[in-house]
């Protein structure tokens, strides 16, 4: 049985691993601008990074269930012999830290000993996949925090992070070696590890309830880090519980139902908080898949990801965190956008040109200046260079006949059938409207051309099959050849919602009807989960069910909802289509805001703030 997982961070320190039913952190992950990605801290394939512990007259600490306070902050509740025990996991908002508070209540008088081990362990690069970061650690006391410090040098600091308490805590640590094996290279190296207790000594009266808190710090060196501590501690548990707490109540939107409620709210934070991101070295906004190394193409970026799924929720719920999202494209990722991925600082990472991910930028730029007003932005000069980029990369894909953009790879990532995308060349349509709407200047040129384009669309990828019901093909490559076919990532049922076509147009609806039948390849009519799949993941995908909420079958999918397990309650690649429980991409963090926001366009007038 898998490992349950109850994720939760703030901008700067993201817990992917808490495991719900031990109450252990698995890890802690940071984003780093340095290593072009993220820095995860480990411990060993047996032994958590932070495992919370009991004894004395009290042992056998066991995890019952959890609840998230404000849908993010999560309080596991358990149980030791002759008592409870509940242990509170919170990330402060502009904290580079996280906290730990134990509150313990005995049925009778009891002598015991409670605290947390620590395995410093292994020190993982994640950039799509893992792999470790080859240096020495080193634990010390230190009088900036009179506790412990650790440090992780490669030639020169890396990172620390520090731990306080508000309590008279003991300490304790020893080093060893061990010799790790990279399964891929068949490389032996050796590696030291550090295991550290951190506990006290308590006398439980019956019924009387105590309270421990345990702040931990990171930072690039042992002062940054204690300090980053010693301010929560100076704050209070308390005070850092109710701001973050007051900061996420005015995010919160109810739903008509409690669980539709909770798979809402919760994945909205794990969009905010695993999708986007301050760099620990840098304190650099960036916008990443996912900053869970559960996710299989982490701490990451792609266009289409950031731009067209994630975006949209936080622009329903947060401006100023969207004008920072477009503000790291702009400036960052613009030399590259439309290249398939790249690292968080702009750099290419995969090679490979995508038309969705080429406009993605523009269509989300337009949706914030639609909601904000927000001219200035537009006139930055960063975003007016970037636009004129966008606007030479597309006439370099232009074919001058048709009128009609090609592109390499598919939004799935993987290769095209065909060059010219009907649902890709939509999404250009959307853009060339978008720009000559925001900038009058470019209107006359881009408004034809965007007319111009429509035209075409609908000529050359109108098709009629043996019925005579007309359709639209997926590609073409302008030699009479098309093919039928569907992708969750850009989907042809999305025509409606991008303003292509009105909702009662015949080839549309005939090709979202010819999707999702029984007899096409990758649709399972049949099941209790009945969406689309593909064959980068051939089972439904939750993207699959975003579509279905936004092309008219908003009740099918909310029923559909109720049922789904997915990673943990988020969001995930594909799903099992019987249970719903995730089969491909746990932790997907930019699907998690593209959820949460066609939830959000299917409910309209349902919800409250």
């Amino acid at each position: 049985m898998s490992i349950k997982y109850v994720p939760t961070g703030n901008e700067y320190i993201s817990l992917p691993e808490l495991n719900q039913e031990t109450g252990e952190i698995h890890s802690i992950s940071f984003l780093s601008m340095k290593r072009k990605g993220m820095l995860l801290i480990t411990g060993l394939e047996d032994q958590p990074f932070i495992k919370p512990f009991i004894t004395g007259d009290a042992s056998n600490l066991t995890f019952t269930d959890y609840s998230l306070e404000k849908y993010w902050i999560p309080t596991l509740n358990g149980s030791f012999e002759n008592g409870v025990f509940n242990m509170t996991v919170l990330t402060p908002l502009e904290e580079k830290g996280f906290i730990l508070r134990f509150k313990l209540k005995a049925h009778s008088d009891l002598n015991i000993s409670t605290g947390l081990d620590i395995t410093f362990g292994n020190i993982i690069n994640c950039i799509n996949e893992s792999k470790p970061l080859r240096g020495k650690s080193f634990c010390y006391k230190s009088p900036w925090n009179d506790n412990l410090i650790f440090d992780f040098d490669c030639g020169g600091p890396e990172f620390s992070f520090a731990p306080m308490t508000n309590f008279p805590c003991s300490t304790s640590f020893t080093e060893s070696t061990i010799s790790i094996t990279d399964s891929r290279t068949g490389i032996t190296d050796s590696k030291n590890i550090i295991k550290a207790r951190l506990s006290t000594n308590l006398k439980l009266r019956a019924d009387e309830e105590q309270e421990l808190v345990f702040y931990f710090g990171l930072g690039y060196e042992e002062v940054s880090a204690a300090t980053s501590a010693k301010e929560m501690l100076r704050q209070s548990y308390q005070i850092e519980l109710d701001r973050t707490a007051s900061w996420l109540s005015n995010r919160i939107i109810e739903m008509k139902s409690p669980k539709l409620s909770r798979i809402f709210n919760q994945n909205l934070f794990f969009c905010i908080f695993y999708s986007t991101g301050l760099t620990f070295d840098t304190e650099e906004r960036v916008l990443t898949t996912s900053r869970s190394p559960r996710y299989y193409v982490s701490a990451a970026y792609w266009d289409r990801d950031s731009m067209l799924w994630s975006f949209p929720a936080i622009l329903d719920v947060d401006p100023v965190l969207a004008r920072e999202a477009l503000t790291h494209v702009f400036r960052r990722q613009s030399q590259n956008i439309g290249t398939h991925s790249r690292y968080i600082d702009g750099s290419i990472l995969e090679p490979g040109f995508e038309l969705d991910e080429l406009v993605a930028p523009v269509i989300a730029l337009y949706n914030y200046t639609k909601k904000t007003n927000d001219q200035d932005f537009l006139q930055k000069s960063f975003v007016k260079d970037s636009i004129d980029l966008i606007i030479r990369k597309l006439g370099s894909r232009r074919d001058y006949k048709t009128r009609l953009y090609s592109t390499f790879l598919q939004p799935t990532d993987d290769e095209i059938n065909y060059p010219y995308l009907c649902y890709d060349n939509v999404l250009v349509w959307k853009a060339l409207n978008c720009l000559s709407e925001l900038y009058p200047e470019k209107a006359s040129t881009l408004s034809s051309e965007a007319m111009l384009l429509k035209e075409s669309i609908l000529k050359n990828f109108t098709f009629t099959d043996k019925d005579g019901n007309s359709y639209f093909g997926w590609s073409i490559d302008l030699k009479g050849n098309h093919d039928i076919y569907d992708e969750p990532p850009g989907s042809l049922q999305l025509l409606n919602y991008y303003g292509f076509c009105e909702s009662d147009d015949q080839t549309w609806l005939n090709t979202v009807k010819m999707i999702r039948s029984k007899d096409y390849k990758y649709s399972f009519f049949n099941s209790p989960i009945a969406e689309i799949g593909c064959p980068h993941a051939p089972y439904p995908w939750v993207l699959s069910l975003c579509n279905s909420l936004l092309c008219g079958y908003a009740d099918k999918a909310l029923k559909e909802l109720e049922l789904l397990e997915m990673d943990n309650g988020i969001a995930c690649e594909s799903i099992d289509p019987n249970d719903g429980h995730s089969m491909t991409g746990d932790a997907f963090a930019t699907c998690a805001g593209f959820l949460c926001h066609s939830i959000l366009v299917s409910q309209k007038g349902d919800t409250t703030r």
